[in-house]
């Protein structure tokens, strides 16, 4: 059941948000799209609170309240740069905004922006691992919660790989080809 209430709430979270630019650029509605977007990330209190009462009635924690947690953690640390990226490709469709910037390719730009990226990762990281540590601390079972631990445990490794990648750009810089004439 966890994993259908996952699934209604990315539905919900990408349907508040198109609802939201709509009423923005389509409809002109400013204040109907302030309200519509900010519902955007409040789908994740449905998907804590399902998993919470899932959790306090006594069930085994799975790799779908593993599953739950990052996807909150991601939504909280991700959440501001996927709502600026539809909003601006949204803009530029449809109100004739500028084109998006393209991602940078070269040099410290490049860095900077996988950098950037690592960093959103690791507040997804530190909320998700937050909620799973405090599921773990709480219901105080290692075998109700060896999943969270599981989870908890690839993350950080996933975590400490896009590390390595992210900051390959800083220590190792592309370059840019060089143009012949």
């Amino acid at each position: 059941m966890l994993i259908a209430v996952i699934v209604a709430c990315e539905i919900g979270f990408w349907l508040f948000l198109l609802a939201g630019l709509v009423c923005r650029y389509l409809l002109r509605r400013q204040r109907l799209s302030a309200i519509l977007l900010a519902l955007a990330p409040t789908v994740d209190l449905v998907l804590l609170t399902v998993s919470v009462i899932d959790l306090r009635s006594g069930g085994t924690a799975t790799a779908a309240h593993g599953l739950a947690a990052i996807y909150i953690g991601v939504s909280v640390g991700f959440g501001h740069r996927m709502l600026q990226w539809a909003d601006t490709r949204f803009a530029h469709r449809f109100a004739g905004g500028p084109a998006p910037a393209k991602k940078p390719k070269f040099g410290a730009a490049r860095a900077a922006f996988e950098r950037s990226g690592w960093y959103a990762h690791l507040r997804a990281w530190l909320v998700g691992a937050a909620l799973l540590g405090l599921a773990i601390v709480t219901i105080d079972d290692a075998t109700r919660t060896e999943a969270l631990l599981q989870t908890l445990q690839l993350w950080t490794l996933v975590l400490a790989i896009d590390a390595v990648i992210s900051f390959s750009y800083t220590v190792f810089p592309k370059k840019a080809p060089v143009a012949r004439v």
